[in-house]
Order: C-alpha cells, then structure tokens, then sequence
C-alpha cells in the first residue's frame, strides 16, 4: 500500500485564487470609512456651531471698537469735521472693518443701510446682521446725540471658515488618524484566529494529525477553533480505525491465500501422493470460498457507503422468513452441537415492508456469527413479533456475550476482531458493520444488547408498511 505522502503527491492541487482585499485591509478601509463618516458628521455639527462661536467673538470685537469709537467721538462731534475725527476713523478702519460717520442722521459715505441709519438718528444702538454695499456683514452701531453716530461693519464671511477650519483642523485630523489606527488594530485582532486556522487547516491536509488551533475570542473565532479541533481528533481517530481495519482485512486475506498457495506448490511439486489430491482440492475450495466472501463483503460494505447498492423492498411475512432460515440453519446447527430454537406469535402473519433477499442475509450473517463461537448445547434463538408500525427481527445466544464496551463498537469494521483475535474464535470483523449497514439503508434499526440465554442478542426493527428508502 503507498505510504501515505505518496498519496498526497498523487491528490490534484488547486490553484489558489485571490479573491480580493484580505480580512486585514478590508478592516482597516472600513475603519477609515468611520472615520471620515465621523469626521464628516463632526464637521456638519461642529461646523455651525464653530461659525456662530467666532461670529459672536466678531460681534464682540466690533462691538467693543463701536463703543470706544463713540466714548472718543462724543466730545467733538459739535464742532465739524476735524482732523482728530479723521485720525479715529482712520484707526477703526481696517481690510475687514468699515468705519461709517453719522452726522445730523446722514452717513458720510454711501453702502450703509437706511434702516441702520436711522436707527442710529433715533438715537438707538444697532447690532446685527445686513447688507453693506452689497455685502452681508455683521454691523454694530453706537448712537450720539443730536442725530450722531459712529458704526462699524465687517463682512459676515472675511475669515470666518478659515478661522473654523484652523479651530477644527486638528481634531479632525486626531479622530481621522485614530480611526485608522482602530481599524487597524481591529483587523489584526480578528484576522489572526482565521491565519492560525487556515495555517491549521493546511497541515491538516498535509496530513499532520496532532495540529491543534488556540481557542480564543470573539466567540465566532473559538467555534471555528473548536471545530477544526474536532476535525482534527475526528481524522486521527478515523484514520487510526481504517489502518486498524485494513491490517485486520490483510490479516484475512492472507491466511487462505497462504493455504491455497501451499498446497498449490504442493501438487505442482507432487509432494501430494495421488490418493490426497481430492483431500487437497476440497482444502483450496473452501479457502476459496472463504476468501469469495470476504471480496464480496468488502464490495457489498464498499457500495452501501458509495449509495449504490440495489434494493428491491416488497411487503412480505417476517414469519415465514424466519422459518425459511431456521430450516436452512438447523443442520449446521444440529452438526454443532446448538439447539436452535424458533420463536415466533400464534396469530400467524409478520407484516413487514423492506427487502427479503437482504434481510435474509442479515439473518444468516447474525447466525454465522453466533455458530462460529458458541459451545455445544448451548442455546441459538431465532426470534420475531409484530409492533404497531414495525415488525422485530431478533438473534439470541447463549454463548460468552458481549461486554458494556463491546456493544458501543460492534457494528464498526474489524472492532470485534481486534479485541478478541486470539481469546475466540472470530470472523473477518465485517459482518456486523455489513448488516447495519443494510438494515439502516432499509429504513430500520439495529441494536446489540445482553441476551437473557446469557450472551449477545441483536434486534433488528423494519418498518411494516411502505417508507421512504435509500434506493
């Protein structure tokens, strides 16, 4: 048999293909997004109210210059245009700030707002919004008397934003930076449970068994953990029953071929005298025989697990089965030394819906097995009964039985043949896998248990009218 890296060798490789970003960069992109999302959202909040901060501190200022204007400009306002008033405009005008005279109610230059003017002639102070040669500005105007006034106006958008944006700039670009650092952090925390399984996952198909993966959080990542886990004690303990199988099934082939290869040197050699030649003939058939059934079991449990396996289910009488085998058994039996008994109710008839030919090689397999190891005298029962809905196939004896252990494994492949080759006489550990397997393909179960006669006891239930079958 190759070794198994050979195996792999032979297995077809499939190109990898990229499928995209990975886990680590898709995170860090979709922490970026959140930060710009939440920038942005910042920005559409914090913005305003920013604005509104700095046009209030605006106000303010202008609101402090119109004041101190107006304390400087009271005093000579009576005695006409002079150079000291020229002097104070000119220090109150700057590139965003215009300074606007009111005399006798008359600005002394064009773009002030009527209504600011004559609020200022009311002798009323003004602050507030309005356009200004066009322009919307934030004007604040202090009120003299006798019509007198001094107002300052500055353009409601000169510097605004960019005043914002030197206020904003940097938080904004800390939650930017900070979001990205998140997302960062975030994709190497998820994306290290995924490296280490699929780094687990790649061992195990190269075929190391022992291969386990850290079990952490998120709860996501410590199922897929657990589950590779499992799989990988799963295989191991899979793996290890097929090289336990397939030595037990060498085992099996191998001692009829050594008699049919011995004693066919043996005729070929003439070592064997005329007179033993037919002793030495019915010796090879039987060895033959023996290994047809083998062949046959391992091509019979080889088809039921590739679901290809012939079924013809047909309603028959359980009893009439039972007695058909008791009859075809009871010479064996009888040479055995067995007593073979049949239990059957008087009400006649066994309904039951399933396949005969297959149930019937259930029974002969259950039989083979317990003749093969029971003692002279000892009981064999065959039994069978009806139940609402199923009928119940049963197989009894009274030789040693099974243990507690034994009934946890017995329908698994060469389980039995490996816990007592050498202490009894056994088969080739397929028999019993064999019929659960055609009894669960029928639609029925079957169970191994302790026999009142004092050894084992199998109970195979069947469904009495027509279900739905693997075909």
């Amino acid at each position: 048999m190759a070794d198994r890296r050979d195996l792999t060798v032979l297995l077809p490789v499939v190109p990898r293909q990229r499928l995209g970003r990975t886990l680590t960069a898709r995170a860090v992109l979709s922490g970026c997004a959140v930060a710009v999302v939440s920038v942005l959202v910042t920005a559409l909040i914090g913005l305003p109210i920013a604005a509104r901060a700095v046009e209030r501190e605006a106000r303010e200022s202008l609101t402090a210059q119109a004041q101190l204007a107006a304390n400087l400009l009271r005093p000579r306002l009576d005695r006409g245009r002079t150079a000291d008033e020229e002097r104070i405009i000119r220090q109150m005008q700057t590139r965003e700030v215009t300074a606007y005279l009111i005399r006798h109610g008359e600005a002394d230059r064009p773009g002030l707002p009527a209504q600011v003017i004559r609020r200022i002639a009311a002798g009323q102070d003004f602050a507030g919004r309005r356009l200004v040669s066009g322009r919307p500005s934030i004007v604040v105007g202090r009120a003299l008397p006798d019509g007198n006034g001094v107002v300052l106006a500055t353009p409601a958008t000169s510097g605004l934003w960019r005043q914002v944006l030197r206020t904003l700039w940097l938080p904004l670009l800390a939650g930017l930076a900070a979001g990205v650092g998140a997302g960062a952090l975030l994709a190497r925390r998820l994306a290290r449970p995924i490296r280490n399984a699929a780094t687990a996952a790649a061992r195990l198909r190269a075929g190391d068994r022992k291969v386990r993966v850290p079990v952490e959080s998120p709860q996501e990542a410590a199922d897929l953990a657990y589950a590779l886990n499992d799989l990988a004690a799963a295989l191991a303990t899979s793996e290890g029953r097929q090289r336990e199988f397939l030595l037990s099934v060498s085992h099996e082939l191998r001692t009829p071929l050594t008699a049919i290869r011995g004693y066919a040197e043996a005729l070929a050699d003439g070592v064997v005298a005329a007179g033993g030649a037919q002793r030495a003939g019915q010796t090879m058939l039987a060895e033959a025989e023996h290994l047809d059934r083998l062949v046959s079991d391992l091509l019979a449990l080889a088809r039921l697990e590739a679901a290809d396996f012939p079924l013809v289910p047909a309603r028959i009488d359980l009893a009439t089965l039972v007695r058909d085998a008791a009859e075809a058994w009871g010479g064996r039996c009888a040479t055995a030394g067995v007593v073979l008994r049949v239990s059957l109710p008087a009400e006649g008839q066994i309904p039951a819906f399933t396949d005969p030919g297959r149930i019937r090689q259930v029974v002969d397999g259950l039989l083979e097995n317990a003749l093969r190891i029971l003692p002279s005298g000892a009981p064999l029962v065959l039994a069978a009964w009806a139940q609402p809905d199923a009928a119940v196939l049963e197989v009894r004896d009274g030789g040693p039985g099974l243990t507690d252990e034994d009934l946890a494994v017995a329908f698994e492949r060469g389980a039995l043949r490996q816990r007592y080759e050498g202490v009894r006489k056994v088969g080739s550990g397929l028999g019993l896998a064999l019929a659960a397997g055609l009894v669960r393909r029928l639609g029925g179960t079957i169970e191994a248990g302790h026999a009142p006669e004092g050894g084992a006891r199998f109970t195979v239930t069947l469904p009495s009218y027509e279900t739905r079958t693997s075909a």
